[in-house]
């Protein structure tokens, strides 16, 4: 089973979820998508409470239009998917019930271009559309007894830690090492084969994959210890050749060079990446002395970027304001100018300057999250809040917006919300007895509100719920 784990369902386990699976033996055959959906809903909780997921509104916003670009050319779809990222230096990316792809920073450290980004992207998402985790199931527990619960444990474990997932698999299914390994190299082929237009068809290289396969396989051809991506995708030559031979079937494309890309991997390389201070500030100011860089406006928000970090926030705010005065409405440099504002504690210039934004950009998490929270540094908290709660009745998976709003009740001394909004938090993250405990609080505090005390009720007994079903998945 590949880390590239795979599914195709991508909607969360709301509050009204009644009819949980049970984990037993079952038949792998009427594997519905519904199951799906509440299985990847439970792995993205545990995920968010074991891994370093990244909670950055402009690097979550453009891999999310990365990726539903490449999903809008892509067949077989059945649900939206979620894009998320994980500080993370290992070349890898995985996906998985739920239509969940994880992304590791270290493909923006590695990739050279968006392409070669798309490339990888592509590829996971073919494994959610083509249901690869699913037919495997059902392969499998065809070739042995083995309980669902015991299967899915393994493939939670191949997310977490490929070889101790491969490792618990193995045992779990009971099969032979060669049967397992063809029926992986077959989702590999066809994930390869499908992601491949996928990415032509979203506009994307079709060399760009092969040209990723090779430089990795290349890179890492003499070393003892591989990146995750090669323990799970093997780069044998006939891969990277099948990977040529596919992309000379299309029309070469020469695209120009994605600025968007070339921000967000600057901003990896600063804010989420193993270079000291020093380093990344020298790496940027080498970059713009020798005309080393792809864009020079990338070169120029990575060294403003490098600068904040060192605290030389005039330096860095004068690059910025450079920036803007060519590209006003860019959210990369817009959010950077608001964390400049905001250190500097210039409430109401920062305040105007997302209104003005938010009225061009309604949608955007970036900008509403940064008047959100402009609005707390100000001392307005209640003016947050609506703000805050449109946020996650759009996206219920996002723990940033729960964050900020738990701090606007408590600024408020609203108690009963903040414990209630801070329960909400402990739930993403699979932490149901503290979310309990939390809720417990929230409803001593709401002793005068007969109906908020109900809410609160039943939001336990659903807690309880999905604790019960999280027991049944360890």
């Amino acid at each position: 089973m590949s880390n590239f784990a795979v599914a195709s369902a991508n909607q969360t386990l709301t509050s009204d979820s009644q009819n949980l699976p049970e984990l037993g033996t079952a038949a792998i055959n009427t594997f519905s998508l519904e199951k799906e959906q509440l299985y990847g809903d439970t792995y993205m909780r545990i995920i968010r409470g074991s891994a370093p997921v990244i909670n950055d509104p402009v690097l979550s916003q453009y891999l999310t239009e990365l990726g539903n670009r490449l999903v809008a050319n892509a067949t077989g779809v059945k649900t939206p998917f979620y894009f998320f990222l994980l500080n993370n230096d290992e070349i890898n990316a995985f996906a998985f019930f739920g239509g969940h792809v994880g992304v590791h920073t270290g493909l923006f450290l590695n990739a050279d271009n968006e392409s070669e980004l798309a490339s990888v992207l592509a590829h996971e998402i073919t494994h959610v559309t083509q249901r690869h985790i699913a037919r495997g199931i059902e392969a499998q527990q065809k070739a042995t007894p083995a309980t669902v619960a015991g299967i899915l444990g393994g493939i939670l474990l191949a997310i977490a830690a490929p070889q101790a997932g491969m490792a618990a698999l193995m045992t779990t299914q009971a099969m032979s090492q060669q049967s397992s390994i063809n029926f992986t190299r077959l989702h590999e082929k066809e994930a390869d084969r499908i992601g491949t237009q996928v990415m032509v068809d979203a506009g994307f290289d079709p060399e760009a994959a092969a040209d990723f396969f090779n430089k990795i396989a290349t890179r890492y051809r003499f070393t003892t210890k591989p990146p995750q991506m090669l323990l799970t995708h093997p780069l044998p030559e006939s891969r990277i050749s099948e990977a040529r031979s596919r992309a000379a079937q299309y029309a070469p494309v020469r695209l120009p060079v994605s600025l968007n890309y070339e921000l967000a991997r600057a901003r990896v390389q600063v804010r989420f990446s193993s270079y000291s201070d020093d380093a990344v500030l020298t790496m940027f100011n080498d970059q713009l002395k020798k005309n080393s860089y792809q864009v020079k406006e990338a070169a120029l928000y990575g060294k403003s970027l490098a600068l904040f970090r060192n605290k030389k926030y005039q330096e860095a705010e004068a690059i910025i304001d450079g920036l803007l005065a060519k590209d006003a409405n860019n959210l990369f440099y817009l959010d950077t100018k608001t964390d400049l504002l905001l250190q500097r504690k210039a409430f109401d210039q920062t305040i105007a300057m997302l209104l003005a934004e938010r009225a061009l950009k309604p949608t955007s998490q970036v900008v509403t999250l940064n008047l959100a929270n402009a609005y707390i540094e100000a001392k307005q908290p209640a003016k947050a809040i609506p703000l805050l709660q449109e946020m996650i009745f759009l996206d219920r998976k996002n723990a940033l917006p729960l964050q900020l709003l738990t701090q606007a009740y408590k600024d408020l001394n609203n108690k009963a919300m903040e414990f209630y909004t801070r329960a909400e938090s402990l739930g993403l993250v699979a932490d149901y007895a503290g979310a309990i405990d939390q809720l417990n609080y929230a409803y001593r505090a709401a002793v005068n509100d007969p109906l908020e005390q109900a809410r609160i009720d039943a939001r336990i007994r659903q807690f309880k719920q999905l604790e019960r079903t999280l027991d049944e998945f360890k």
